[in-house]
């Protein structure tokens, strides 16, 4: 089980280098990975027989080829992910399947993409069999079961129960299994994820339901998911799960399915945000300290646009000041710390449901930099163009080097799909 990363008010270096210097190449605001952790986090999962990155969680190219160059495959939720994961190099067909499309649903393009290209396929929804079915019989399938719970750090981001769109519901299994076969598809797989930030409580839930719908698919049964959900360190007081436990638990789940069907299953994992969380930090320059009655804001030239959790979740993510003059001699006050967009909840320091928070950081002035830690799941994947602002850019740290590995957007990208009609 790694250890809890050490949260400081001051940061002055990302995988060492000084964050200043990261700022004056790249400029503000910037998404800035460290590979390392990456890797050591994709290290943690050797136990399981696939680790198969969720790349929604940050699907930058290079970022899919570091985790591919180190034994990681990958799973894609629509036709551009399923394009990413080529062009970052994987194959579309192997066994294990190197590519996986799990989806609640196929847009047009996706189908014909799966078909083309002979994705493996992870089904969520009973429909998914019909459309696949009618146009790819004879394949191998896998299906996503809702077992009817979940669990997760905000109702967001649970994807189990009756509530949540998610997964084949638990009853309609039979069914879907006469389905595939009048398709002629081979149930091969079951894959099981109830949300984000599961624990050893309700994975022995997860895993009995495991149990139950690999009885009734039967002996075509080569593979089982445990899904995602492993939560990181955010805050202090916050732990890793005990990765040891977590994995004896399906372990014993496919041991127990290996005795009643008489050959080896394989034991698949799919983190997202456990794998990349950590590397991540936003870079931003502070433009504006002001006092509004009794509150101190840092204001930066990031928002809500280039990271989203705090306003959808009041996700908590530490915070630190880089001080421009590298002096780390300054008196702490809280703050609150906002972006630049003209909305009210484009605050960083916010808890759910939209409760403004102060945090505890050094003084600090217009030019120093504030580090968003934290921040490489769900970070620049959700970021949007809001107020016109661009895309931030993505520089990712191996061995002591920066590379670029997204420019900053530009004007001229953001307008090049807008067209002004002839006027009549």
């Amino acid at each position: 089980m790694p250890e809890p990363p050490e949260f400081s008010p001051i940061r002055t270096a990302i995988a060492g280098l000084p964050v200043v210097e990261i700022a004056r190449k790249f400029g503000t605001p910037t998404y800035v990975y460290d590979a390392a952790k990456i890797v050591a986090r994709l290290a943690d999962l050797a136990a399981f027989d696939t680790v198969r990155y969720a790349q929604k969680a940050c699907s930058n190219l290079a970022v899919i080829d570091l985790i591919r160059r180190h034994g990681g495959l990958v799973d894609t939720v629509s036709a551009v992910e399923i394009r990413r994961a080529l062009a970052a190099g994987y194959s579309p067909e192997g066994s294990p399947p190197p590519i996986v499309y799990t989806a609640d649903i196929f847009d047009a393009e996706a189908l014909d993409l799966v078909v083309e290209k002979n994705i493996h396929v992870n089904c969520g929804s009973p429909d998914m069999i019909d459309q696949y079915g009618s146009r790819a019989p004879g394949r191998q399938i896998t299906l996503r079961i809702n077992p009817g719970f979940g669990h997760g750090h905000s109702r967001k981001t649970n994807t189990g129960g009756d509530h949540s769109k998610h997964g084949i519901w638990h009853d309609q299994l039979h069914d879907c299994l006469v389905n595939a076969d009048n398709y002629g598809l081979c149930v091969s797989g079951l894959h099981m994820h109830i949300g984000s930030g599961t624990d050893l409580e309700h994975l022995s839930q997860v895993c009995a339901a495991m149990e139950k719908a690999a009885a009734e698919l039967g002996r075509s049964l080569r593979m089982i998911s445990a899904g995602g959900g492993l939560p990181i360190v955010y805050e202090p007081g916050d732990s890793f799960v005990d990765l040891g436990a977590y994995h004896a638990r399906w372990d014993a789940t496919r041991k127990r399915l290996e005795d009643r069907f008489g050959h080896q299953i394989r034991l698949e994992i799919e983190p997202g945000r456990y794998l990349v969380g950590e590397s991540g930090y936003l870079v931003a320059e502070i433009r504006a300290v002001k006092r509004q009655g009794g509150n101190t804001f840092y204001l930066l030239d990031a928002g809500f646009n280039n990271l989203a959790r705090p306003i959808l979740y009041g996700a908590y993510h530490p915070i630190s000041v880089a001080p421009a003059d590298g002096r780390a001699d300054r008196p702490i006050q809280p703050v609150i710390v906002g972006g630049p967009l003209c909305e009210s909840g484009d605050i960083f320091t916010q808890q759910e449901g939209g409760f403004v928070a102060r945090r505890d950081l050094p003084a600090a002035a217009v030019g120093d930099l504030v580090v968003i830690e934290c921040a490489g799941a769900y970070g620049f994947v959700m970021s949007s163009n809001y107020n016109s602002k661009p895309l931030a850019a993505e520089v990712l740290i191996q061995e002591g080097r920066t590379d670029l590995v997204r420019r900053r957007q530009t004007f001229e990208e953001m307008i090049a799909a807008e067209v002004i009609p002839a006027q009549r």
